[in-house]
């Protein structure tokens, strides 16, 4: 692996490299959740720690690894995978590093322990293995000085952000020495395989990420003093009106750790002397005080908030007592902030005198001035900058991105008079390339030829490796353009049917949906049988997914109320029946049609994706049937899929399984709502496949789905034949109610939970007939449809519908 090949040799290389093992050295919180998170994309692992004192030698690993089960969020997409785990010491051992292909250390942030394990490292890593540290902001190239000369080549950093499985950014650092190849071939595995973001960024103190997101912390205190206003209000303030994570800055402090937020800190303190704004980077008074006496936030049970009970307060530090929480954001503030358009919201909020608008401009002048003077020291590009902040960090925007769209040119003159009247943190003047040149004539950093580098003062393109190839429908930042111009087909108020442009096949039909959470509307399943007639009649497959989360959030209950206000349940039933054409169309459709799924799938999206011919799932893919929840059973095939796919199951396993071990799995998830916790969950309870593709990048789905159906049409794909299947009958009906009726004895569910439960056990057994009796979908229809308008008639239902569209939340009655 060596710099200065030829495009296709490198290509030809990254082919033939494969990362079949990796090792993960530190079994602390973040080595253990990297490692967890490898296993995720069926990557196996090797987790090293010191050997135990006493006891089993791999007593730490081993502890790491059952921990993993118990955190929340969970690092497993599903809890077996932790026996994808190998637990080791580095003892007894090393040998072992020999089967690893890429080797992260992932020990404390000390430069001298990460130094002296690498010295230990070094002799047992095999030749060809990629090795990294998972430092946050120690110099990678220090870290290097303590391997032999012939591993520097193959050494880099790689920052994760914590949690590993959630958080998309991570920060790529080369050396000097590093091999440009094995950045790329580095990249293209944590891009696929992971599903990250990876941005490359300069070796110095805290990458691009820690120190931009850092510093907007820092300045957050500073104005939040500097205007006087308490932490729950700045934290209204910097949430999600800003576009920023709904926790805001505070409470974020809290979450990630206040010693954690103060080692970063020290870190640019001690390493960044020159930077112009060193004098905001000491740890702040209040947060030292709270660290003094052990308030390290969430973990220790108080920080910035403390919890008690559901009462929540919030920390005065005037009085350094906790006092009630609730502060809101002033009314002529929220109106600026509610603002759609970028420009005449920023105008407002610098030309405001409201303290809390003049402590919004404050911060975002402050990340948009720190950013502009760093941006050459830490990133090749402005681009690496805004989506560090928006991966890392949870920003709607980067810095740059809101600047360009609120006026590049307009704000640069107001950083500038604010520079000049002494109210930035820093005298130090925006760059010449902010203020004039061809950033001052593009209006903004980002263009369609590219991002700018103030380096060599051109606007850079995108990368060029083969891996951003597969990524379609990616978020563009603010001032790019699409690479691929989809070709529009067909195009209503609820649907669009397009297709790739070449490179990719151009002869596999998709289809979106335009509705909010892209429920399914009338005119949206409508859609979908029009778009199989398309397919059908001009292209080879049909694709099923949107270019942006989730798939379905279900049916558009919204557009079924008028229906059922009018003309009561017989108004629905049409509906209802569309619905279940519907999923019929897409099983018995003569093309393939492939679900391309991410995000959530419930309800009637789940159904819609359980009859097609193949699912391709993102690994964030929460999948279920969820009708439950507001008293109603599924009616658009979700119960008649799950009969039908019990029998299959039965029918693999031995003629004599009885039928209900394979039903009840199904019977107890509807009835309770359950939805999956990822894709591979998902592929547990049975509503992915052993066959359907599990993809880890989102934005890889589209190009996974259209390669899946065209293989399935090359293949010669024909749709499944109406076959009659056995159903589980009056006996199945009479265990599973029996089951029932001990959760309701037990206070686990209420009388209507049990009423609905009592009709999902009854339609998926397939009503009063004989156990083993041969049925067909069109029996099963029926008995969802009676059952479905059986239901909606009931006050206790119409309760939680009316509840769950009032305030998105299910009612328990």
């Amino acid at each position: 692996m060596q710099s200065g090949q030829s495009g296709q040799q490198a290509a030809a290389d990254a082919a033939r490299f494969h990362i079949r093992k990796v090792a993960v050295c530190g079994a602390g919180v973040m080595g253990a959740q990297i490692a967890a998170h490898c296993v995720n994309a069926g990557v196996p692992v090797v987790l090293f720690d010191l050997p135990a004192q006493e006891g089993d030698r791999n007593g730490i690993a081993r502890r790491a690894v059952a921990q993993l089960a118990k955190l929340n969020p969970a690092p497993l997409g599903s809890p077996e995978l932790a026996a994808l785990i190998s637990v080791a010491n580095y003892e007894d051992d090393l040998p072992r590093l020999a089967e690893c292909d890429l080797v992260i250390e992932a020990i404390a942030e000390r430069l001298d322990w990460k130094r002296d394990l690498y010295h230990k490292l070094a002799p047992a890593i095999k030749h060809d293995a990629i090795i990294a540290s998972n430092t946050s902001g120690l110099s990678i190239t220090d870290l290097a000085a303590a391997l032999p000369e012939s591993l520097r080549a193959r050494f880099c950093g790689v920052h994760f952000f914590n949690p590993p499985r959630y958080m998309t950014l991570v920060e790529l650092i080369p050396t000097a020495d590093t091999s440009p190849l094995l950045l790329d071939l580095l990249e293209t595995f944590l891009v696929s395989q992971l599903g990250k973001g990876v941005v490359r960024a300069k070796d110095t103190p805290n990458f691009i990420g820690n120190r931009i997101g850092v510093f907007g912390i820092l300045s957050v205190f500073a104005q939040a003093e500097k205007f006087g206003l308490p932490y729950d209000l700045v934290d209204e303030l910097t949430g999600t009106r800003l576009g920023r994570a709904k926790s805001g800055t505070f409470r974020t402090a809290d979450v990630v750790g206040l010693d954690t937020l103060a080692h970063v800190i020290r870190t640019m303190q001690d390493q960044l002397p020159q930077d112009p704004f060193h004098p905001h980077f000491g740890v702040p008074p209040v947060l030292a005080a709270l660290i003094a006496k052990g308030a390290l936030g969430q973990k220790t049970g108080a920080g910035f908030y403390r919890k008690q009970g559901k009462a929540i307060s919030r920390l005065d530090p005037a009085r350094q007592e906790y006092v009630p929480a609730g502060a809101t954001i002033a009314e002529p503030v929220a109106a600026i902030l509610a603002e759609r358009d970028p420009a005449r919201k920023l105008k407002a909020l610098h030309d405001s005198d409201h303290p809390q608008a003049q402590f919004l401009w404050a911060v975002l002048r402050d990340g948009f001035h720190y950013s502009a003077v760093h941006l050459a020291d830490i990133a090749d590009t402005a681009r690496q900058v805004d989506l560090a902040m928006k991966w890392g960090f949870g920003h709607a925007q980067g810095p740059f991105e809101i600047w360009q769209a609120a006026g590049w040119r307009d704000v640069a003159g107001w950083i500038a008079a604010d520079i000049a009247a002494g109210k930035t943190l820093s005298s130090a003047p925006l760059p010449e390339w902010a203020t004039r040149g061809p950033v001052w004539e593009a209006r903004g950093v980002h263009t369609p030829a590219g991002s700018w580098n103030p380096r060599d003062k051109r606007f850079e393109g995108r990368s060029g490796l083969p891996v951003y190839q597969r990524q379609i429908g990616a978020p563009l930042l603010v001032g790019e353009t699409a690479s691929l111009e989809p070709a529009v087909v067909y195009e209503n108020e609820a649907v669009r049917c397009w297709t790739l442009p070449a490179p990719h096949p151009g002869d596999v039909l998709l289809v979106s949906f335009k509705t909010k959470m892209h429920t399914l509307s009338p005119g949206v399943v409508r859609g979908i049988a029009h778009a199989v007639d398309l397919a059908e009649a001009s292209f080879k497959a049909l694709v099923i997914g949107q270019t942006d989360d989730p798939f379905s959030a279900g049916a558009d209950l919204k557009a079924m109320l008028p229906a059922f206000e009018q003309g009561g349940a017989a108004a629905v039933e049409p509906i209802e029946r569309e619905m279940q054409d519907m999923v019929l169309r897409l099983r018995y459709a003569q093309v393939p049609v492939v679900a391309a799924l991410a995000g959530l799938a419930l309800g009637g999206g789940c159904e819609l994706a359980v009859h097609c011919a193949r699912r391709v799932a993102h690994f964030e893919t929460y999948i279920g049937l969820v009708e439950a929840g507001i008293g109603l059973v599924p009616g658009a095939g979700g119960l008649s899929f799950c009969a039908r796919r019990a029998a299959e199951l039965q029918a693999e396993a031995a003629p004599d399984a009885p039928l209900l071990a394979f039903l009840k799995k199904f019977a107890l998830a509807v009835a309770s709502a359950q939805v999956s916790k990822s894709a591979l969950d998902a592929r547990n309870m049975g509503y992915l496949r052993p066959s359907d593709p599990i993809v880890m990048n989102r934005h890889e789905l589209l190009y996974v789905a259209v390669r899946e159906a065209r293989n399935l049409a090359e293949a010669g794909w024909r749709a499944p034949l109406p076959r009659r299947f056995p159903v589980a009958g009056r006996d199945g009906i009479a265990t599973l109610k029996a089951q029932l009726l001990n959760m309701k004895v037990g206070g686990y569910i209420s009388d209507h939970d049990f009423t609905v439960a009592e009709k999902i056990a009854y339609v998926m057994c397939g009503g009063d007939v004989d156990p083993g009796s041969l049925v067909d979908e069109a029996w099963m229809l029926k008995r969802e449809r009676e059952a479905f308008l059986n239901l909606l008639v009931q006050e206790k239902t119409q309760e939680r519908i009316a509840g769950i569209l009032k305030t998105g939340k299910p009612v328990r009655n």
